[in-house]
């Protein structure tokens, strides 16, 4: 398995860049969706969260108050980290799963692991390539600005909750330059599935076995 681990700072364009390597055929598995899934009404993971902070943090149809928890997590560290112990593990599991079932017909397919906070929390741990979406912090602020309709203050301060540019260029393997049109971004994107696919047909060459396995 060719894992490639995907980046980049809110409003770089990375989501761009995850759509387009999807449709020339990667395989694309979100964790911002498994975090989501794994809490979804009825599952284990919602039923430990309930179980460690209480009812509270559920909306009247049963389903997670996103907002409520965050309240309690982001003001207590050691609320924060019991949180992660719960999620993290699911969320593995179901993104290995899901990795997979991905190249299960095709050894050589390209697993795009899309992780928004890889600097912050993941890491950059078994992942065969990093690549980082990067535009500079002035342009992704005004791209909040214009685009999102977001206040000044609110876009910086969505900004710097992040890694900084520097700590997030520092990781990666491949840095697709989003700063200028979306027409640049999608010639880099084809670009960039072009040489992942290369790099996983030499991988599953040099290695058959190389298809079990993904991120840790």
């Amino acid at each position: 398995m060719f894992v490639c681990g995907l980046t980049g700072g809110i409003a770089a364009g990375k989501s761009v860049v995850a759509r387009r390597l999807a449709e020339r055929g990667a395989a694309h598995v979100d964790a911002d969706a498994l975090a989501r899934e794994v809490v979804e009404p009825g599952s284990a993971g919602l039923a430990d969260v309930v179980s460690r902070f209480g009812s509270d943090v559920l909306q009247p149809d049963g389903s997670l108050d996103r907002a409520a928890l965050g309240a309690v997590v982001f003001a207590d560290p050691d609320a924060r980290r019991d949180l992660e112990g719960i999620t993290h593990p699911a969320v593995h599991a179901l993104s290995a799963r899901r990795m997979a079932d991905a190249v299960a017909d095709d050894p050589e397919r390209v697993v795009v692991y899309d992780v928004p906070l890889l600097v912050e929390s993941r890491g950059t741990a078994g992942f065969d390539v990093v690549v980082v979406v990067h535009a500079p912090r002035e342009v992704r602020l005004r791209r909040l600005v214009e685009l999102r309709g977001m206040s000044d203050e609110e876009a910086r301060r969505r900004v710097d909750a992040q890694a900084d540019d520097r700590t997030r260029l520092a990781v990666a393997d491949v840095v697709v330059d989003s700063s200028g049109s979306l027409e640049h971004t999608l010639e880099q994107a084809d670009d960039l599935y072009d040489r992942l696919r290369s790099l996983s047909a030499a991988k599953q060459a040099a290695s058959p076995d190389a298809s079990v396995g993904g991120p840790s």
